[in-house]
Order: structure tokens, then C-alpha cells, then sequence
């Protein structure tokens, strides 16, 4: 198994940023704007990305929730060991708002799709837009493409895209593993 460094810490940090500001220019002071995280991986994303708007870009109320789309998936049955599920943690409504989906590695597109899903719950969005760190070219399996995206990257066969953040390992990175 060998692995290679796709992004250092300081090149994660370069991107949250830079996807920071392609947010504000899209949408101003985020009034009809809500971040939605993506359970479980998507959270680190944007809770980084709320906090750099919030702290750094001062934006104010900003509205960010987490979506668990387990159970919304179209292979949820189809594993031996039993699911876990997230928590979903969306206190406002987005009926008529702008929603951004966040998600750490946009892969097959079928988490987008169950999101697409699981969000119709909450109301009905005037728009919906997808923000991923990586997006894996010539990986999908719906026509699905972000709208932001940190990083494209061209992982084939049984390669595999890990994101790892200082909130739950010792750095922020991105590692290709090869087995």
C-alpha cells in the first residue's frame, strides 16, 4: 500500500480560503443562504468554512446545519454490519434559500443524491449548489458536478482519496492510497 500527500495544511488552508471567497462573491452576506454539512465527513468542511466567514469575513447569522443522508442512500442495505447514523442538526427551515451542500470528497455522486433527498424535509430550496474539498474525476456514476471545489483529482481503480483534519487526526491533509 503506498500513499502520497495530495494537499499539506498549509495547502487546505490556502483552499478553505479561497472557497470562502468564492462563496461571498456568490452570495453576499449569506441572507438567503444556508450551509448545509454533509454527516458524517462533510462537517468538518463546513464547520472550518462557517468559521473562517464568521471570524474572518465577518458575516453575520450565518446558518449552518448538518444533514445525515444514511438512511436516504440507495446502498444503505446492502452492507453485512449494521449502520450507524449521524445526527442531522438543522434548526431553520430552507424553504425559498440558496442551499450550499458541503461535502469533503465528491466520488460516485450518490451522497449527493440522497441529500438531494433527505433536504426535502426541511422545506423546498429556491436553489441548491455543492461544495466539495476534492472532486474525483471520472468516478461518477450520476451526472452530478460541484459548484466549488478545492481540488480536482484524477484517482482511478482501487485508489483512494483520504481527508483528514486536525479535529479528529493531528493535521489537516489529503492522502491518495493506493492498496
Amino acid at each position: 500500500m503506498s500513499q502520497k500527500v495530495l494537499l499539506n495544511a498549509t495547502e487546505v488552508n490556502i483552499i478553505l480560503h479561497r472557497l470562502a471567497c468564492q462563496l461571498i462573491e456568490k452570495h453576499n452576506d449569506f441572507s438567503n443562504t444556508v450551509l448545509i454539512g454533509l454527516q458524517p465527513r462533510g462537517k468538518f468542511l463546513a464547520k472550518r468554512l462557517a468559521k473562517i466567514l464568521v471570524e474572518e469575513y465577518k458575516i453575520k447569522d450565518l446558518k449552518l446545519g448538518l444533514l445525515d443522508i444514511t438512511f436516504y442512500r440507495d446502498d444503505f442495505r446492502r452492507s453485512d454490519k449494521p449502520l450507524e447514523a449521524n445526527t442531522t442538526e438543522i434548526n431553520f427551515v430552507v424553504e425559498n434559500k440558496n442551499v450550499v451542500f458541503i461535502d469533503d470528497v465528491l466520488y460516485t455522486g450518490r451522497s449527493i443524491r440522497a441529500a438531494l433527498t433527505a433536504i426535502q424535509s426541511f422545506g423546498r430550496p429556491e436553489e441548491i449548489e455543492l461544495l466539495t474539498l476534492i472532486d474525483r474525476r471520472f468516478s461518477r456514476h450520476l451526472p452530478i458536478q460541484p459548484n466549488y471545489r478545492g481540488r480536482q483529482v484524477d484517482a482511478i481503480n482501487k485508489e483512494k482519496v483520504i481527508v483528514q483534519w486536525q479535529e479528529q487526526a493531528e493535521e489537516d491533509a489529503v492522502y491518495l492510497i493506493n492498496n
